[in-house]
């Protein structure tokens, strides 16, 4: 009988490749060149992302700073820095909403245009969905620190509606780079 010798086998039943940078880059080099014939072929006429785009980046930026700051001052016990904080955010918010809006109805494409125009409004009407929820809930944590039921130690639902807030920034972000800036190129 042949005795097996433990040094021809592997000790693992799969193989460990080495890691290597090109199938992330060819990945990103492949959706670039499909989504840059996907415009070349559509004819896009994109928004200019420096218009109503970035004051909204600015509007939505400035608001989830606001709520921090609302956000530390209820904690502090500030209540004048937490309702001025709070009521800016709202501000903001509806003021964002309300250009999101112009900009659907003044824009040169639809839905049904392109491709584009179907990303655009799918995704940047879904985060204006977000927008009104988060926006909603913003509104219903200013009313609590209005009748006193929020405290420096009792706010679990605003910091919530707080961090969702910030969920909305980030998706902005985004939707800004992706749909606005790059859709644009």
């Amino acid at each position: 009988m042949n005795k097996i010798n433990r040094n021809q086998f592997q000790s693992f039943p799969y193989h460990l490749v080495e890691p290597s940078p090109w199938p992330i880059l060819v990945s990103f080099s492949l959706l670039n060149l499909t989504l840059g014939a996907v415009m070349y072929m559509q004819g896009l006429t994109p928004l200019d992302p420096f218009a109503i785009p970035l004051l909204n980046t600015i509007l939505l930026l400035s608001s989830g700073a606001f709520v921090t700051y609302g956000h530390h001052a209820l904690i502090q016990g500030d209540r004048r820095g937490a309702i001025l904080g709070t009521l800016l955010t709202i501000i903001f918010a509806i003021i964002f909403t309300a250009l999101q809006y112009y900009e659907y109805s003044e824009s040169s494409f639809t839905m049904s245009d392109s491709v584009y125009g179907t990303v655009f409004y799918a995704s940047t009407g879904l985060h204006g969905l977000h927008v009104i929820i988060g926006t909603l809930f913003i509104l219903v944590g200013f009313i609590r620190i209005i009748n006193y039921h929020l405290t420096d130690t009792h706010h679990q639902g605003h910091e919530a509606a707080i961090l969702y807030w910030h969920f909305v920034d980030v998706v902005w972000l985004f939707l800004f780079i992706a749909v606005y800036y790059w859709g644009g190129n």
